[in-house]
């Protein structure tokens, strides 16, 4: 389990100064064991710039380059680095414009893989620093083009520290979770761990969440065949959120911690639902509201019946396997993989969200038969008191 310090922190006290060395050292104490540390990689400076004019310059290989002025500092007032507020930067990507604000490295940054950023010629022009990546920060794959913030939502002061803007500048602990720990799967239970182990403050994060009322929507448990006499599911309740904005970007805090916990980014909708999972140990599924066909029943798979899952793959069910079905089929294999037919995508307006407690050997052999190790099967199949 990766633990982010700034996440970890919110719900219990970390010592002034903390590391991820110490943190772990402490955690040692009551039975986790300590794998390593992990962070960006990144050393600054880096910061906010703004875009506040460009000339594209086609070079005689066939590329056509930017030649970029850039503010990297409020005007007036030098730069992080110490130089001057407006940069000539030379730029390959054309997927900015003027005004925009991006995250600028100065020289004397380090990205990821050592790659230390000087002023340098090139093209005609010296650089003076370089525009960033959302790739070449190491916060997710994405190379099509430098990162505006305006995509995430952000309009931030110009040579503000774009490190601490983004959440580059954490760290995370990583401890190894015994089996008979599964509640140490969260956030939650690693804050509690490091309270029993040094006796500083723990906050629940379960007490701020709050009764929610309002209509049903209609859910039937039918387990004709428990494993060991055990049903399925014990407890399976939906929330349905409308008028869903898909394509909104996930906050920069959130991606950052995403990551930081071993997960990548991959929508808003699927960020929120592993971010709860990451910090309650509560694995949700999130479906596209308007794709399924009536009510939804919890129980064992017909013989013979299939099932696309979400990884693409068309699969046989087992007559033990426990699924989640509407009227019409199994859509999701329960605990482990939800199906293809009600995946949320771009286009959804309508979510509806489940949190479910089911039988972990139920669970394990499911996961196991199809050979579908998850973060939710890792859980269920452990326990997450």
């Amino acid at each position: 389990m990766r633990v982010p310090l700034s996440w970890l922190g919110e719900y219990v006290e970390l010592p002034k100064g903390s590391t991820a060395d110490s943190v772990m050292a402490e955690l040692v104490k009551v039975g986790l064991e300590e794998e390593g540390s992990h962070g960006y990689d990144l050393v600054g400076p880096i910061v906010v710039g703004q875009v506040l004019e460009f000339v594209e310059e086609e070079q005689s290989n066939g590329k056509t380059i930017r030649w970029c002025q850039v503010r990297v500092a409020p005007a007036g007032k030098k730069a992080a680095d110490g130089g001057e507020d407006v940069r000539g930067i030379v730029c390959g990507a054309r997927n900015f414009e003027v005004n925009d604000k991006v995250v600028v490295t100065l020289p004397g940054a380090v990205l990821p893989g050592d790659f230390k950023i000087a002023a340098r010629s090139t093209y005609g022009h010296t650089s003076d620093g370089m525009i960033a990546s959302a790739r070449e920060l190491g916060i997710s794959d994405d190379h099509e083009g430098i990162l505006r913030l305006v995509t995430l939502g952000l309009d931030p002061e110009v040579g503000t520290d774009a490190l601490a803007l983004l959440g580059l500048d954490d760290v995370a602990a990583e401890v190894n979770v015994t089996p008979d720990r599964g509640y140490c799967f969260s956030i939650r239970g690693i804050a509690r761990e490091f309270a029993h182990a040094t006796g500083a403050k723990f906050t629940d994060p379960i007490d701020s969440v709050k009764p929610v009322h309002g209509e049903g929507f209609k859910v039937e448990i039918k387990d004709n065949a428990p494993i060991r006499g055990n049903v399925g599911s014990s407890k399976f309740v939906v929330r349905s959120a409308s008028n869903v904005n898909a394509t909104a970007a996930t906050p920069a805090w959130m991606v950052s911690r995403l990551k930081l916990a071993g997960m990548r980014s991959i929508s808003i909708v699927v960020d929120i639902t592993n971010y709860v999972m990451l910090e309650m140990g509560q694995p949700l599924h999130a479906y596209d509201a308007l794709k399924l066909n009536g009510s939804i029943t919890v129980r064992r798979a017909k013989s013979g019946e299939t099932l696309k899952t979400l990884d693409g793959q068309e699969r046989t069910l087992h007559t033990e396997d426990l699924v989640i079905a509407d009227t019409s089929a199994a859509i999701g294999i329960a605990g482990v993989m939800g199906g293809a037919s009600t995946e949320v995508s771009s286009s959804t307006t309508s979510v509806l969200i489940e949190s479910a407690n089911f039988d972990g050997v139920s669970i394990a052999r499911s996961a196991r038969r199809h050979k579908l190790p998850s973060e939710a099967s890792k859980r269920f199949e452990r326990g997450r008191s």
